[in-house]
């Protein structure tokens, strides 16, 4: 690879992990703005670099060359948006609404739906912030695809893996720590029925301090609620869409009147009492406070040796994947995946030791591939505590990466260093017959200059 290839695969990974991370930090306003540098049809604002920069130097200590590197992402993001026009490549009104949506309403319901609060940290409503992104998302959007569109052509073959493996120098070659696959069976602790009808008479006693004694809901929501998210909040649950809320919830929850308050519904998560505080079509502002009946030390003992019984069932020869059809909780991710785990890091099945919980980690330790763990702790981010058996599905040891043991990790190396290649050429392809002129009086970049000037 030359020189030039070299400097525009750096430029093609400043490209490929910049994202809009700055995108809803707050609108600044510059006193003076200027278009800095021309990429074909396509234009670099001052603004552009500076606040950039600004977000970036907050950070950390920016380098001396944090401004150049930032021109020099936005020469190739804009490159890849000038060929893109170029190329016809369409990104419709529908998909850019979508997208801003998504984003606007990501933001909307970390503020619980609070309209008011958006516009008074943003100094403009959910509208207004969408208009004023839709050119940079159509620009993102357009980058994306047009990225996509030329790594996708890449392919690699065997030979290609093995030359790449062969051209990593033997002290480079990595060290893979110990990995594994493991399949789940997890079960909850059943509540009893004395516990239930006290949660029942609770939350009924609850209702009725509101509707009949006139108390106010939300502090008692901020005194009762086991909902502790909710309940600092005076049970405020901000706007929600059709589909947010489990089945039993959103039955009741349409069918309130603004000011009403439910009887008591059931759920999985326990006893509650609704109150509508607005509709906006097919959006609900809801309150609620929830009481969850009490699992006892007897319910846990339960479970636990209901899971001791599947084990033994497993060992003396029944199958594991019936058994986490019939047996294991449905609303965990493992069950629709055969109870196989998922690193949610990788979005594969395999874990480095390393990554596991240390309850996990020292039950298996020392298991055989096919073994089955005794029933742990499975303690959800609720704070619920349910338990599961683990069953040691694979296991590698330790070792330096090899095409025999790990030729599918290499692969992927190889072939992303084959793209980011494959990118480069393209990038430098396209350099070399479009027209690029920097303003050198507002930002003397040398390294890039230079670049640029080979191409002539």
């Amino acid at each position: 690879m030359n020189n030039m290839t070299i400097k525009l695969t750096q430029l093609s990974l400043l490209i490929l992990i910049s994202s809009m991370s700055h995108m809803l930090k707050g609108q600044e306003e510059l006193v003076i703005d200027k278009v800095i540098a021309k990429v074909g049809t396509e234009t670099i604002l001052m603004s552009d670099v500076e606040q950039q920069y600004s977000y970036t130097a907050a950070e950390g200590t920016p380098s001396p060359e944090l401004r150049c590197e930032i021109l020099q992402s936005l020469i190739g993001q804009k490159l890849i948006i000038h060929q893109a026009k170029l190329d016809s490549v369409i990104i419709s009104e529908d998909e850019i609404e979508a997208s801003l949506t998504f984003k606007v309403d990501r933001v909307l319901s970390q503020m619980n739906g609070d309209t008011e609060m958006f516009e008074e940290v943003y100094s403009m409503t959910p509208q207004q912030m969408k208009e004023n992104l839709r050119d940079d998302e159509r620009n993102q959007m357009l980058v994306q695809r047009m990225q996509n569109s030329i790594i996708n052509e890449v392919n690699i073959t065997p030979k290609e893996v093995k030359e790449f493996y062969n051209s990593i120098h033997p002290d480079s070659i990595p060290f893979l720590s110990a990995e594994v696959e493991l399949a789940e069976i997890v079960v909850a602790p059943q509540i009893n029925k004395e516990q239930k009808a006290i949660a029942l008479r609770k939350i009924v006693d609850i209702r009725k301090r509101i509707v009949e004694k006139g108390e106010d809901f939300a502090e008692l929501a901020a005194t009762y609620s086991d909902d502790m998210g909710s309940g600092r909040r005076g049970g405020d649950l901000g706007f929600a869409q059709r589909g947010t809320f489990v089945p039993e919830f959103e039955a009741v929850a349409y069918t309130l009147e603004p000011g009403e308050v439910s009887d008591p519904v059931e759920t999985d998560f326990g006893y509650h009492i609704l109150e509508l505080i607005e509709r906006r079509g097919n959006k609900i502002h809801m309150r609620h406070i929830l009481v969850k009946p009490d699992i006892t030390e007897e319910d846990r003992t339960l479970a636990k040796s209901k899971l001791d019984s599947l084990r033994q069932l497993i060992v003396d020869g029944a199958d594991f994947l019936e058994m986490v059809k019939d047996h294991s909780l449905d609303e965990v991710p493992s069950y629709s995946n055969n109870g196989m785990l998922q690193n949610p890091n990788t979005g594969k099945t395999i874990f480095p030791m390393s990554e596991l919980p240390s309850n996990v980690y020292f039950a298996i330790d020392e298991l055989e591939v096919g073994d089955i763990t005794e029933a742990l702790d499975y303690n959800l981010p609720t704070g619920e505590t349910y338990y599961r058996i683990i069953k040691l599905m694979t296991k590698t040891r330790p070792h330096k990466a090899s095409l025999d043991q790990d030729y599918t990790k290499i692969l992927n190396y190889a072939k992303e260093s084959k793209k980011s290649t494959y990118f480069a050429e393209w990038l430098e392809s396209k350099l070399a017959g479009t027209y690029i002129d920097i303003d050198q009086n507002y930002l003397q970049c040398d390294a890039l200059m230079e670049m640029l000037a080979e191409q002539q």
